[in-house]
């Protein structure tokens, strides 16, 4: 018998489930999995919590497009009726436009660029007194052990 992990299992079944919705013998020759396999992974995800669902990138895109072009109240509706919360459609939005945006948006601006120049020149400038301060004092613990272990082998004696 074939054991299939739970991110597979979820992402087929989130073809099953809305907004994809996808024909269970389509996906059932897709995958290479019975269909009544299928069934019952459809079944078992749906008696969990809506929150437990897992959605496609694709489905999430989709629900951002269909969302944009719907007013709030109505907004709101279609959110109960997939069973996800506002907020939700919100971060995937942000997601798609923050996936989507142009490298150069993301570039940091040339004063920023000097500036972060400038703070790292001045962060390394400090780690390196820093580590040649402990350098010091691990020289000085060194020769102060030594010079105890000769005066206090004399007393010994």
């Amino acid at each position: 018998m074939a054991r299939y992990g739970q991110a597979f299992k979820d992402k087929v079944v989130a073809r099953l489930m809305p907004p994809e919705s996808a024909a269970l013998e389509v996906v059932a020759g897709e995958v290479g999995i019975g269909a009544g396999t299928l069934e019952r992974w459809r079944e078992d995800a749906q008696s969990r919590p809506a929150r437990g669902r897992a959605w496609t990138a694709g489905a999430r895109l989709d629900a951002v497009v269909t969302a944009a072009a719907i007013n709030e109240a109505g907004k709101s509706a279609w959110c109960r009726e997939h069973c996800i919360f506002p907020a939700d459609l919100f971060k995937w939005r942000a997601s798609c436009t923050t996936a989507l945006s142009d490298p150069e948006d993301m570039r940091a601006s040339p004063q920023a660029t000097r500036a972060d120049r400038k703070r790292i020149k001045e962060l390394e400038r400090d780690l390196l007194r820093k580590d040649r301060a402990l350098a010091e004092t691990a020289a000085l613990l060194v020769l102060s052990k030594k010079v105890a272990a000769i005066f206090n082998k004399g007393e010994d004696e």
